[in-house]
């Protein structure tokens, strides 16, 4: 028998154990591989995991259900206690107020940090360096002893005549300290968020901009940095709600946010379990409302996208340059 012949037997043999198996209803070779690739066979490591995880489920919510130190009954008698619904609303007036007031620096500061003025970039970093290093309890009590370094502020000429003079502990508060240690803490940290948001902006975008007559400032106003905040939503939504649960450091000036009005109750009547347990309630709630927020947000962005100038012309890849923010 020829060497062909005997490729052609060998062939013809493979096809018809192939047809018997097709129609004895047997899975093929390529068929097994096919279930396994689509994770047709279980995992036997991800479901011992999951009975453990659901194991220590059950013993987290028994060990909440009969410990009877957490006193849930008293704990749903303060939840909604006038002093606890006032501190809720400090809580959201300072983390709206610092937020703003950070946000509106950081876009500054990001735009300092990008011109090509050596001063300016060289105060931005400055500023971010310091506020970055400082931790937030220390800067919240020093702000607030302000009046202790300067008992006096004063607007005028440097150097000059002074027009306006203002006692510090008049014109400092303790809501007002938390707010502006917040916010000046927060400009560093979000500029950086910032600036690396503008730099993910194809250079394009600016290059289209100023092809239909638009100055740079207005390039960056109405093209840059609109884009460059869809990019920082997500972190800056992050950092709202690190914002908020920060506001807890309040109580340490005897600012009544959440935390400090629970402290004031349970210092009279003892119940210090459930008193904290209504704090930690009405931080997770919340915290529950702002990512729900977040995530609306970020799926009204999503489908609300359109296209962009840089679509007119050819963009270069991102991180290939820089786009540059506003002129300063």
């Amino acid at each position: 028998m020829s060497e062909k012949a005997t490729i052609r037997l060998l062939s013809a043999a493979r096809r018809t154990r192939h047809d018997a198996s097709e129609t004895s209803g047997e899975p093929s070779r390529g068929h097994e591989l096919a279930g396994l690739a689509r994770g047709a066979v279980p995992h036997r490591g991800r479901q011992i995991a999951s009975v453990f995880t659901l194991l220590i489920v059950a013993f987290i919510v028994q060990g909440l259900a009969r410990n009877g130190a957490f006193e849930w009954s008293t704990a749903g008698d303060y939840l909604f206690n006038p002093r606890v619904l006032s501190g809720v609303v400090v809580a959201l007036e300072v983390t709206a107020m610092a937020m703003i007031l950070g946000l509106v620096l950081a876009v500054v500061l990001a735009n300092m940090r990008l011109s090509p003025n050596r001063v300016l970039a060289a105060a931005s970093r400055t500023y971010v360096w310091f506020f970055r290093s400082i931790p937030t309890i220390v800067l919240l009590i020093l702000v607030y002893n302000l009046a202790l370094l300067y008992p006096q502020i004063s607007f005028g000429i440097p150097f000059g005549p002074e027009f306006v003079t203002i006692g510090t502990a008049h014109l400092i508060s303790p809501l007002a300290a938390g707010v502006l240690a917040f916010g000046l803490q927060q400009a560093a940290f979000t500029s950086e968020m910032i600036r690396a948001a503008i730099l993910a902006v194809p250079p394009g975008q600016r290059e289209a901009a100023t092809t239909i007559g638009m100055t740079p400032f207005q390039a960056a106003w109405h093209i840059v940095l609109p884009q460059a905040f869809r990019i920082a939503i997500p972190p800056l939504s992050n950092d709202t709600i690190n914002m908020l649960k920060a506001t807890s450091l309040l109580s340490v000036i005897a600012v009544s946010d959440i935390t400090y009005s629970v402290e004031q109750i349970y210092a009279v009547d003892y119940r210090v379990i459930p008193l904290l347990m209504v704090a930690c309630a009405w931080y997770a709630a919340l915290v529950t409302l702002l990512t729900i927020a977040q995530s609306l947000i970020e799926r009204r962005l999503k489908l609300g996208k359109r296209p962009v100038l840089g679509q007119l012309s050819g963009t270069a890849p991102i991180g290939s340059g820089v786009a540059g923010g506003l002129d300063v």
